[in-house]
C-alpha cells in the first residue's frame, strides 16, 4: 500500500479545527483516547465536549491570546486541557515539572505565564508539593480536579451546544498564529521557549503521516511526556488527527508496568527512547510486547544492543528517527521498507537541508533545516515574551551529520559534544558508544574538562562498576576507534543523571566531572 502524498490543505487550519475535522472524518463516536492510568476511554465527541466545558470555565480567568501553563502528566487530562485552551484562543505552554524549580520559573518568565493548570492528585503522586509551594508566588495555580467538580450550568451548556455547533463558540485563529510553547530541555544550558504555530504542528503531523505507514487498526502507546515535543506532537496530537487510537501513560519510568499495559491493550506502535525501550524489553515477560509491530524511537541514539534485544525477545523492528523541538519535532525517520540501523533515516517530505563544513570533522557538516514544520521563533531570556523569528527560515540544529547517497542521515554528534584534543576533534558520542558496546546494560555519559597540555581531556561518567580504561583501550584498538576517544578518566556513580525525557542530563554530568577534577584540600 503506497504512502499518501503530502497535502498542504490539511495544515491550513487551527489545531482545534483539525480535531473537529478528524471527528467528522472518522466518526464522532469513534473511541480515540485511552488513559492508561485510570483506563478511561473517550470518543471524539467526549473529547470535544470536555474541551468546550473546561475551556469555557478557563475563559473566565484568562484572556484570549494568553500563554497558559500546563503542568500535567501524559494523560487524558493533559490532552483535554490542551484542546480546551485552543477552543477559546488561549496558547498552551507545556511545563517540564521534572526540571526543578529554577527551570520551571525560568519557563514562566520566558513565556510571561501567569496561570498554570495542574491537578492535586498529580502533585500528590509526583511528590511535587515543594515545587508547587515555590510557584505560588509567581503564578496562579488552577487545579483541574477542583474546576471539573465546580463546572457551572453555563459551562455544561457550552459543552453540549459547542459539541454540536462548535462554530458558535470556538475561537477564530490563523494557522500561522502561535499554537503551543515548549521549552528546550536544557541538556547543555538554560532553556529557551520554542513557539510553534498551528501550521508548524499540523505540518509535522502531515509529514509523519506521509512518511510512516499508519492504519486504522493501529493503537499508539505513548508513555513519553507531553512537555517533550515528540510526546506531544507524535504521541498525543498526531493519532487524534489521523484517526488512530492512542493510549497515554503518565510516566515512562514505570518499566515493570508498561509491558503489561501493552499486552492488555494490544498496542501496535510504541513510542520510546533507547533507554526506556531497553528497560521495557528486559522487564517484560515473553509475549508482553508481541502486539507491537514497530517501535518509533527518538531523543537519543538507538544502540545495536537494544535493537538485538527487542528483535530477539519480541521480534520488533525499531524505527529510529531524529528531531528537534524547533521542528515540531520530527526532521527525519527510518521507514519500514527502508530501515537502515545506524542512521536516523531520510528527511521528511517538504524539508530542505544544507550542511556547513566543520573544521576538523571530515565527510560531515553542521545541519541546517527548513520547512513548514520549522518554528515560528524563540522566546529568549533577553526579551521574555517577545517572539524572535528566524529571518531566513533556516534553523541551525547544532548537530553534525553525514548524509549518504540514498539520503540516510547519520548523526555524528552535537557540535558542542565534541572535544578538541591536541588539535583533533573527538566525538563524545563515539566515546559513549564504545562504553555501551562493552557494558550494554549500563548508562554512560562522556564530557570534557580542560587539560593544560592538550586543551581538553575526556571523562566518562558511568554506573558500571566494571568499566575501566584498559578494556576501552583494547576495544577501541580492535575496532579502529582512535586512541584519543579513550577517556583519560572514568568516574563511577550509582546513577547517571537523566532528564524527565529520558535524555542524559549533561549539565549534571559536567558538574560531576568538574567536581572530581577540582584540587582536593590537603
Amino acid at each position: 500500500m503506497p504512502l499518501p502524498s503530502y497535502d498542504a490543505t490539511r495544515t491550513e487550519m487551527s489545531i482545534f479545527d483539525a480535531l473537529l475535522k478528524a471527528r467528522h472524518d472518522f466518526g464522532a463516536s469513534k473511541e480515540i483516547l485511552w488513559d492508561g492510568n485510570d483506563d478511561r476511554k473517550l470518543s471524539y465527541n467526549e473529547v470535544v465536549r470536555a474541551a468546550f466545558a473546561l475551556g469555557h470555565a478557563l475563559k473566565k480567568m484568562t484572556a484570549k491570546g494568553e500563554h497558559v501553563g500546563i503542568m500535567l502528566p501524559t494523560s487524558a487530562g493533559a490532552v483535554i486541557a490542551f484542546f480546551a485552551l485552543h477552543a477559546f484562543g488561549r496558547i498552551p505552554a507545556m511545563l517540564n515539572f521534572t526540571a526543578g524549580e529554577r527551570a520551571v520559573k525560568a519557563a514562566l518568565k520566558l513565556g510571561r505565564i501567569k496561570t498554570v493548570l495542574t491537578a492535586k492528585r498529580f502533585i500528590e503522586i509526583g511528590k511535587l508539593e515543594d515545587l508547587v509551594e515555590d510557584l505560588k508566588g509567581v503564578s496562579n495555580l488552577v487545579y483541574l480536579d477542583d474546576l471539573r467538580e465546580n463546572l457551572t450550568l453555563g459551562d455544561k451548556l457550552t459543552a453540549l451546544v459547542g459539541s454540536k455547533l462548535p462554530g458558535l463558540f470556538k475561537a477564530r485563529v490563523k494557522p500561522t498564529d502561535p499554537g503551543v510553547i515548549l521549552f528546550t530541555s536544557g541538556t547543555e544550558g538554560d532553556p529557551k521557549g520554542v513557539v510553534l504555530s498551528h501550521q508548524n504542528v499540523l505540518a509535522n503531523v502531515e509529514q509523519v503521516r506521509c512518511h510512516i505507514e499508519l492504519t486504522e487498526d493501529d493503537i499508539v502507546f505513548n508513555p513519553l511526556p507531553t512537555f517533550h515535543c515528540f510526546g506531544l506532537t507524535v504521541g498525543a496530537i498526531l493519532p487524534m488527527i489521523v484517526g488512530v487510537k492512542e493510549i497515554l501513560y503518565p510516566s515512562p519510568l514505570h518499566v515493570s508496568i508498561i509491558p503489561k499495559k501493552i499486552r492488555e491493550s494490544g498496542a501496535t506502535i510504541l513510542l520510546a527512547t533507547d533507554t526506556f525501550i531497553g528497560h521495557y524489553a528486559r522487564q517484560g515477560d515473553q509475549g508482553d510486547l508481541n502486539s507491537v509491530r514497530l517501535a518509533v524511537c527518538g531523543a537519543e541514539r538507538v544502540r545495536d544492543e537494544t535493537r538485538q534485544l527487542v528483535r530477539k525477545k519480541y521480534n520488533i523492528e525499531i524505527l529510529e528517527g531524529y528531531g528537534v523541538t524547533e521542528a515540531s519535532p520530527v526532521v527525519a525517520a527510518n521507514q519500514i521498507e527502508a530501515n537502515r540501523p545506524g542512521t536516523v533515516g531520510r528527511l521528511l517530505p517538504q524539508m530542505e537541508h544544507r550542511l556547513e563544513p566543520v573544521e576538523g570533522i571530515p565527510n560531515a557538516g553542521r545541519l541546517y533545516v527548513k520547512g513548514p514544520n520549522v518554528m515560528a521563533g524563540y522566546l529568549k531570556p533577553d526579551q521574555p515574551g517577545v517572539l524572535q523569528t528566524l529571518p531566513d527560515g533556516w534553523h541551525d540544529t547544532g548537530d553534525v551529520v553525514a548524509i549518504d547517497k540514498h539520503g540516510h542521515i547519520a548523526i555524528k554528534g552535537r557540535l558542542k559534544r565534541f572535544a578538541k584534543i591536541g588539535g583533533e576533534m573527538v566525538s563524545l558520542t563515539v566515546v559513549e558508544n564504545c562504553a555501551s558496546a562493552l557494558w550494554p546494560d549500563n548508562m554512560h555519559a562522556a564530557v570534557s574538562i580542560p587539560d593544560s597540555r592538550k586543551g581538553e581531556q575526556i571523562v566518562l561518567v558511568t554506573d558500571s562498576r566494571e568499566a575501566n580504561r584498559a578494556d576501552l583501550h583494547g576495544w577501541a584498538h580492535n575496532h579502529g576507534v582512535p586512541e584519543l576517544a579513550v577517556p583519560r578518566k572514568i568516574i563511577h556513580v550509582d546513577e547517571v543523571p537523566l532528564l524527565g525525557t529520558g535524555k542524559t542530563n549533561y549539565v549534571a554530568v559536567q558538574k560531576i566531572a568538574d567536581a572530581d577534577s577540582e584540587p582536593k584540600a590537603a
